[in-house]
């Protein structure tokens, strides 16, 4: 069974470009947080260091 390749490139209804749109968005709001996170940690972490006295320059 093979698919024509212009099979797999049929424009969406309103309604699937809206699903598509919306999970594009939810990852891009995960992904923002994570990032966030981690640059939260990275702050975080270097408090801690210069406070300690440990950061050495």
């Amino acid at each position: 069974m093979s698919v024509e390749p212009l099979e797999l490139l049929t424009p969406l209804s309103r309604s699937e470009s809206a699903k598509v749109a919306r999970r594009r968005r939810g990852r891009n709001w995960a992904l923002l947080a994570a990032l966030v996170a981690l640059v939260g940690l990275f702050y975080a972490i270097t408090l801690v260091k210069i406070s300690q006295g440990t950061l050495v320059f």
